[in-house]
């Protein structure tokens, strides 16, 4: 009881903020809106559920799921600042991804055939890849999304975490990707687990240059940088992984034109600011315009970025709410992977640690990406803002994700330490409460 007393306080700030932003934005309004009213009220509904569920059903980190929630709280407020239609579609979507969450939390612990599968994932990332190829349509210049009527999907986003699972099989086994016994013009050769390892990553990675999927190859890519320089020994091989970065990067510049042109609207937006630089510009000047505190919800002009609910809905959040609550997302962020991080730190099992970590690292490389290419840190590359840009696929698969980070912190895979520490405290708790009584 007490855990959940001391939990309310900071769903109550989760829930009051909904109230306040609906509340603005029903004053915003022309005409009284009772849909707005009932928008903030199911918010607020659903928030509170969902906390508690996390609360009840015992998972490990309930901190983790609250710093989502006000993500997507700041989410959906912006959303619907701009277009209602599309703001009521993503509660709809935030509904169906806590849906996604606790189921995923819940079963993913009782499964235990991931860390075999290391030869399927590529396969997966191969058949999502045909998918898109064959039955995909061509958006803002990548072949990455798939129509079946009103409803989309992109199959990139579930590829995402196929290639984290795939990194954690083989450094949870490195040996199961061992070739034996290759004949190759009659001599007969071992190819070293590794080499086996890379050549798989790089095809996947590979798939996405042939989609123009700029944003989620740097996102994997770094995932896999990381990873591998934390799991692998051999700083020979990692320096052979950056030197084919350094020579990937060259070779996009010099031969693929939609990278050229993503570089010159980087390096100076302001030479072609109505046609190349539009975007960035637009971007600059909305985050220039809301100061530090902010022109306040309802009362800025985000509708001219283009793609703002989307790629550049930090330059509203920027805009409507100012630097500081830019800094304040960012902020979510990085408690979003601290929190990541240290779950992965507690875990006992090399397999769900590592796709703990994957995760983690997915979460903070990808809001990154996304947020240093609106404010012209980093060269737009055009990926969703997890949890707070508008879109089913996206909002779903973060919370898929989210339910596998919060099943791997499950007692299941916890180090016995950790175990140990965590009924410590509990028991302490017990004990102090007993006396206050």
């Amino acid at each position: 009881m007490s855990v959940l007393k001391n939990y309310r306080s900071p769903v109550n700030i989760v829930a009051l903020i909904n109230v306040i932003a609906f509340g603005l934005l029903s004053l915003y309004q022309e005409s009284f809106s009772s849909r707005i009213l009932i928008a903030g009220s199911l918010m607020v509904v659903f928030v509170y559920v969902a906390n508690i569920l996390v609360i009840k059903l015992k998972f490990e980190d309930e901190i983790l799921f609250l710093t989502v929630s006000m993500l997507v709280t700041l989410g959906i407020i912006i959303i619907y600042r701009l277009d209602p239609v599309l703001g009521w579609k993503q509660i709809t979507w935030f509904i169906i991804g806590n849906l996604i969450f606790f189921c995923t939390a819940l079963i993913y612990r009782k499964i235990n055939i991931w860390e075999s599968l290391v030869y399927i994932y590529p396969l997966v990332s191969l058949a999502l890849f045909l998918l898109t190829m064959f039955f995909g349509t061509m958006v803002k210049g990548a072949t990455n999304w798939i129509f079946f009527g009103d409803f989309s999907f992109q199959p990139s986003e579930i590829m995402k975490l196929v290639f984290i699972f795939f990194i954690a099989a083989y450094y949870s086994n490195p040996e199961k990707l061992t070739i034996r016994d290759l004949k190759i013009f009659k001599r007969t050769v071992n190819v070293e687990s590794k080499w086996v390892f890379m050549g798989l990553a790089y095809l996947q990675m590979g798939l996405l240059v042939i989609q123009r999927e700029l944003g989620t190859l740097l996102l994997l890519f770094s995932i896999y940088m990381v990873l591998t320089y934390i799991y692998d020994y051999s700083r020979k091989f990692i320096l052979i992984n950056g030197g084919l970065f350094v020579l990937g990067a060259f070779m996009s510049v010099k031969l693929l034109h939609y990278v050229q042109v993503r570089l010159v609207a980087w390096l100076n937006p302001w030479a072609d600011i109505a046609g190349k630089g539009y975007q960035i510009a637009q971007s600059l000047f909305a985050i220039g315009s809301g100061g530090f505190w902010g022109t306040g919800i309802g009362l800025g002009q985000p509708h001219y970025i283009p793609e703002v609910h989307t790629d550049f809905i930090f330059s509203a959040v920027c805009e409507e709410l100012g630097v500081f609550g830019g800094v304040g997302v960012i902020l979510l962020f990085l408690i979003l992977v601290y929190r990541g991080i240290k779950i992965a730190l507690g875990i006992g099992d090399s397999f769900h640690r590592a796709v703990a970590l994957g995760i983690a690292l997915m979460f903070g490389f990808q809001s990154f990406i996304i947020i240093g290419g609106v404010i012209k840190l980093i060269p737009l590359t055009g990926i969703t803002l997890p949890f707070i840009s508008y879109g089913g696929s996206s909002l779903t698969t973060s919370f898929l994700a989210l339910g596998i980070l919060q099943g791997t912190s499950s007692s299941k895979f916890m180090a016995e330490e950790e175990i140990y520490e965590t009924e410590a405290e509990s028991e302490a708790e017990d004990k102090l409460q007993a006396e206050t009584e």
